[in-house]
């Protein structure tokens, strides 16, 4: 069972439903990741999601990789592969990490690439549950696996390719 915490500052869109668009996108990042069991299995598979300013997430970048400025996501695993695989048998729950995005950044790069907030962010949370479940993107071939995985995972959800423009 796949339990989420969503936090919003309050420059994040009152207006939006968060919790729901949240749900979707890790779930679907789950249903395309080698541990599709983590959102049906018996064990509580804990989530946090804190959406935030661009200078909430400059500090957690500048403390947590040494990189002065805000980015689009963070992602902090907490579970290990092990963790992951043993999902199965009984035990405690299980805290995948937390996902932090920052407002500003994302709302840039939506308009850059002429498309809602919602959707972006979406593409984002999806992105960084991937990362929560052990993929990356430190050469071509992972790369190209956690591509593919997001994709797929935004298709469940009825979003594009958000990658195709990029090609």
């Amino acid at each position: 069972m796949l339990e989420i915490a969503v936090e919003a500052d309050e420059e994040w869109d009152s207006s939006s439903s968060w919790e729901p668009l949240v749900r979707r996108a890790a779930e679907a990042a789950v249903a395309e990741s080698a541990f599709p069991q983590l959102a049906s299995g018996p064990r509580t598979i804990e989530l946090s999601v804190r959406l935030t300013g661009d200078d909430q997430v400059r500090a957690l970048n500048a403390e947590w990789r040494g990189k002065d400025k805000p980015t689009n996501v963070l992602s902090f695993p907490l579970a290990g592969p092990d963790d992951l695989k043993n999902t199965n048998v009984a035990g405690p729950e299980v805290l995948l990490g937390d996902i932090v995005l920052a407002r500003g950044v994302c709302q840039a790069e939506a308009q850059e690439k002429g498309i809602e907030l919602e959707q972006h962010a979406t593409h984002l949370l999806v992105h960084g549950t991937l990362h929560l479940l052990g993929y990356d993107h430190g050469d071509e071939d992972e790369a190209a696996d956690m591509e593919a995985r997001e994709v797929r995972a935004l298709a469940r959800i009825g979003i594009a390719d958000p990658y195709a423009d990029a090609a």
